[in-house]
């Protein structure tokens, strides 16, 4: 348990920078080409992922789940088949995917509420090439419970397309081209990370020779009945695995239609997403730890399960659920709390900040939504993941329609906070009956209580302050010293009320380090 633990933990850390890049270059994207361009891209990259992750059909989840069992059975001789057979369905759907997106990007556009989408369709579709066959490199690693490639590759593709993203957006921004236009020029950047990545990824695939030297001959038969066993146990993920970008694309699709219905002009629309937008990335910065742990979840649950060992699949659900409120907690507290300062610094005003704090506390329930997923396919309950996913992405259509019309674009931040809240409720309840576990811990409640305590401290300089009478500079000080503050006190709390024990410190990295320094000098 140590092993998996500190491997998610390190491995966070390059998550973390990962989503930090994907989620935070919409922050100079927006200062730099302004809410009309944020808002296409958050209209358009939903409906990309929701596309490559359909036609990819789950097969990196798959194959890391197949090539679990099968090394766990001893069963060598099947992964490079395995392996093979992926990288094939992966180079067929991502030409097949690519030329969907190009081939409709008339159609896609219309139904996004306007023609100012299509540039970026165009260009974002020419990454579904690439990405699949990327993708699949990714799985083969996390199969054998390394994660360190796929984390590493995830930073090099989006440390790529950020920096590529904001040279575009200045380069076309000062050539004064439309708002369409520079939203599509921005999209290169997907298409140059990817290959980055997948360069990378097949470096470090050669230089590990994990597949065995003696391999079974391929042929056509094999191929068939590989890719069907692929693809039988592929497609519940996939569904699982769109959780977030389904529950987006369903924005995409709905959200600006109902504006426009509401007498909104194309550019208002996409002012008005773009506005939504900031409260996408602001959520990232909760959901960071859980998306992180999936990856090694996945394969550690099923290998466990495998072997018939249920107490060591409920203990890597409890391990995981304990670190993921020991995270998500004072993160979802604190942007609620801090949402007021934290919108002028990031965005440059306050436009929105309401909406702003509905979705930071959706941030919560997200995390949990990915996490409970991620542990439903872990544990072969794909299919009942699936289902949940689809009867949410039904509701949320409904709720969009309903409450955009009501309430407009805080409609749907509240639509989005009441559909993630049920996900993961569904998803608790299938994952309990499935492997039994601890619901409510004790350090669950220190974690809550003390994330609470921390949130009532840094929200009375903003009630008390006239923060909106301050520059930006001064914001941004504010925001670097609540968090800082905000951090000392939560730690603070939740060591003092026990909210982690020896075992727990243990396995986080450095800290593990300073514990056996320290018993060393005083044993």
């Amino acid at each position: 348990m140590s092993t998996f633990l500190k491997g998610a933990l390190w491995i966070t850390i390059a998550t973390f920078l990962s989503k930090l890049l994907g989620s935070f270059f919409r922050i100079p994207l927006q200062n730099i080409a302004g809410n009309e361009v944020l808002g296409i891209f958050s209209v358009v990259y939903p409906v990309y992922m929701t596309i490559l992750t359909v036609t990819v059909a789950g097969i990196p989840l798959a194959i890391s789940k197949l090539i679990s069992e099968a090394r766990a059975h001893g069963r060598h001789d099947e992964v490079a088949i395995i392996f093979r057979t992926a990288s094939m369905l992966g180079i067929i759907f991502g030409v097949v995917s690519f030329a969907l997106m190009y081939g409709f990007a008339d159609f896609i556009s219309a139904q996004l509420g306007g023609t100012y989408a299509k540039p970026s369709i165009i260009v974002v579709s020419f990454t579904l090439i690439a990405a699949p066959y990327m993708a699949v490199y990714r799985g083969f690693f996390q199969g054998f419970e390394d994660m360190v490639p796929t984390a590493l590759s995830q930073v090099i593709e989006q440390f790529v397309r950020v920096i590529l993203i904001v040279v575009a957006a200045i380069y076309f921004t000062r050539k004064a081209f439309s708002y369409d236009i520079v939203a599509g020029g921005v999209m290169i950047g997907s298409i140059i990370g990817v290959l980055f990545s997948l360069v990378y990824l097949r470096t470090v695939f050669s230089r590990r020779k994990l597949l065995a030297k003696q391999r079974p001959t391929y042929n056509w038969t094999l191929f068939k009945q590989w890719s069907k066993r692929i693809l039988l146990v592929s497609l519940p993920i996939c569904f699982g695995a769109l959780t977030m970008a389904l529950l987006n694309v369903v924005d995409s699709f709905t959200i600006p239609r109902q504006l426009v219905s509401l007498g909104s002009s194309e550019r208002e629309v996409t002012d008005l997403y773009g506005i939504y937008g900031r409260g996408q990335a602001l959520v990232q910065i909760a959901v960071v730890f859980a998306s992180a742990l999936i990856l090694p979840l996945i394969p550690a649950i099923t290998k466990a399960l495998a072997i018939n060992d249920q107490t060591k699949a409920s203990d890597i659900i409890n391990r995981a659920n304990l670190f993921t409120h020991l995270t998500s907690w004072p993160a979802a507290v604190g942007l609620v709390v801090l949402t007021y300062p934290l919108n002028f610094v990031l965005f440059g005003d306050y436009l929105g900040s309401d909406v702003l704090a509905v979705m930071s506390a959706s941030s919560l329930f997200t995390a949990f939504s990915v996490l409970t997923t991620g542990m439903l396919q872990g544990a072969n309950r794909e299919t009942a993941a699936a289902i949940i996913v689809l009867v949410s992405s039904a509701l949320k259509i409904v709720l969009n329609i309903l409450l955009v019309a009501e309430y407009g674009i805080m409609g749907a931040a509240i639509s989005t906070l009441v559909i993630y809240m049920l996900v993961t409720l569904l998803n608790v309840i299938v994952l309990y009956r499935t492997i039994p576990f601890r619901l409510i811990q004790r350090e669950h409640i220190v974690f809550i209580g003390s994330s609470a305590v921390m949130g009532g401290v840094l929200y009375l300089p903003v009630v008390i302050m006239l923060v909106n009478e301050w520059s930006r500079l001064s914001s941004l000080l504010m925001v670097g010293f609540s968090i800082g503050v905000g951090g000392l006190i939560y730690f603070a709390l939740v060591v003092v009320l026990k909210g982690l024990d020896r075992s727990m410190l243990q396995s986080l990295p450095l800290v593990s380090k300073l514990i056996k320094k320290h018993t060393k000098q005083h044993g």
